[in-house]
């Protein structure tokens, strides 16, 4: 039997926090796997109201990270493994319409998770070359 070696992980969730998934996860998508101190600079200046909501919940894990007894991690070399908002329970209200009708207004929520692992973040991809355009021979016009 081969051993596994399971890598550890810390995590942090908050729950029904009252934004749509999707907008959560614009901001999650930018912090995935990169490192704590570089994931706070980005949502502090990030101008989309969830993201303070991601910010707490990356301080709740960098302190539990911290807490734990058995890790004692520092939370400045700490890398986010994964970053994900998943979609909660819609509160579901009506709005009174012209002629007795009624409009449906959805009230969405999410549950936002950010899971630490300890390492360093990996190198930021180098940036693509472009390619030249193919250049091509002249092309004569054929003799009849």
């Amino acid at each position: 039997m081969a051993t596994v070696e399971q890598e550890q992980t810390v995590r942090a969730q908050a729950r029904w926090v009252h934004s749509s998934a999707r907008k959560a996860r614009l901001v999650t998508d930018l912090i995935r796997g990169r490192s704590v101190p570089e994931a706070r600079t980005i949502l502090a200046f990030s101008q989309r109201a969830v993201a303070r909501d991601v910010e707490k919940v990356l301080k709740s894990a960098v302190a539990n990270a911290e807490s734990r007894p058995d890790l004692h991690w520092n939370g400045d070399d700490l890398v986010i493994a994964a970053a994900f908002a998943d979609e909660g329970p819609t509160l579901k209200r009506w709005r009174a319409r012209a002629r007795g009708r009624v409009a449906r207004i959805r009230k969405r929520t999410c549950h936002i998770t950010i899971e630490l692992v300890q390492g360093t973040a990996p190198a930021a991809p180098a940036p693509e070359r472009q390619r030249a355009p193919r250049q091509t021979e002249p092309t004569t016009e054929s003799e009849e």
